[in-house]
């Protein structure tokens, strides 16, 4: 549903095989003064569409729309027949056309929300939002509540760091319970659903079940992150490849090995969830020959207005973000491109220094 179109006075005509526009019924009956319901263009006219001030036409999701264009002068397609006998009837109404699933039950998409502000939200991830019956959301989800049509229920089931009050394998399971009661799913996701955020073994669950089930990828935070904060993970001369590591649990000694060598051919490491084991992270780092003077910086809430940057060194690092407090959530930069933007750059507000904290 376009979630940006009053729909508060008016009642909406939904167009299309009955199987269609029972999927849609719900979405508008929340967001409408009313809703009629029509399953050929044959039964369009002045009196059956009285008082009706938008209509909808929903098609089946794997069909091809041949009119995006209003004026274009095709004679094919259902949306086409439906437009004519709007025309027919004397309805000069706004028509959007709405694609479907002709699934059996609900279904469920996993949406990544990227990495916080809602602008940076896809444009395909806003319309999931929009159709949803349900929302169950993650901490790190960027706040989109202006955006939903009335009446969505969201479900928040984030976790923080050592805190799980909703524990995995129950949040796939009030999903898939939804989605089989006929209710349109929508698991919001901080980033990308698919990097360290457990999207994998959601899709899995929903297939097991039976729940149709679709993923829409988000910008993960491990390059937007650093991008806002003036960083880019590669850089032509200093760094042309990056490894994002998950920190969440303490690296062992192959893994730290591998990520040394790595960072001393050039690659940049990104760390996420990694202030916690920070400490082991570097120490590590150092002891299989990672040089202490190693550009590092620590990323705090990203996209928020209480984002900051802590610039410092591999040799420094653990001193330094325990002196500026820093904490979850942040992503962790290692590696030249910390300065490929500042460089020659005197410490200011904006550029700091070693040591020195920066805030957006």
């Amino acid at each position: 549903m376009h979630a940006n179109v009053d729909l508060g006075y008016a009642t909406v005509a939904l167009l299309g095989p009955r199987p269609l526009t029972q999927r849609l019924r719900g979405t508008y009956q929340r967001a409408a003064a009313g809703v009629v319901e029509f399953d050929r263009p044959e039964e369009l006219s002045e009196q059956s569409l009285r008082g009706v001030g938008f209509a909808v036409v929903a098609l089946p999701a794997a069909e091809v729309n041949t009119l995006s264009d209003t004026n274009a002068d095709t004679d094919t397609g259902a949306d086409v027949a439906w437009r004519r006998a709007l025309a027919a009837a004397g309805a000069a109404l706004p028509v959007a056309v709405e694609r479907v699933a002709d699934t059996i039950g609900g279904s469920i998409t996993l949406v990544g929300g990227g990495p916080g502000d809602p602008g940076l939200i896809t444009a395909a991830g806003l319309g999931a939002l929009a159709h949803a019956d349900v929302i169950f959301a993650d901490r790190l989800a960027p706040e989109v509540t202006e955006d939903l049509a009335p009446g969505v229920r969201v479900v928040p089931v984030g976790k923080r760091p050592g805190h799980h009050p909703v524990p995995q394998s129950e949040i796939q399971a009030r999903m898939i319970q939804a989605a089989l009661a006929g209710q349109t799913v929508v698991r919001f996701k901080g980033g990308d659903p698919f990097v360290f955020g457990r999207g994998g073994e959601e899709l899995l669950a929903c297939r097991e079940a039976g729940v149709d089930v679709h993923v829409i990828p988000g910008i993960t935070s491990a390059v937007a992150v650093p991008e806002h904060a003036g960083i880019p993970v590669t850089f032509r001369e200093l760094s042309r490849s990056f490894t994002v590591v998950s920190g969440h649990d303490p690296l062992d000694e192959r893994e730290l090995e591998h990520l040394a060598g790595l960072s001393r051919s050039g690659a940049t490491i990104v760390l996420l969830m990694g202030v916690a084991t920070l400490p082991q992270t570097v120490s590590g780092l150092t002891r299989h020959g990672l040089a202490g003077d190693t550009p590092l910086a620590v990323l705090e809430k990203g996209f928020s207005p209480d984002g900051r940057s802590t610039v410092t060194t591999l040799a420094t690092a653990v001193v330094d973000t325990a002196a500026a407090g820093c904490a979850s959530p942040a992503v962790t930069v290692i590696g030249p491109v910390v300065h490929a933007l500042t460089h020659g750059a005197p410490p200011g507000p904006n550029v700091p220094g070693p040591g020195r904290v920066a805030r957006p």
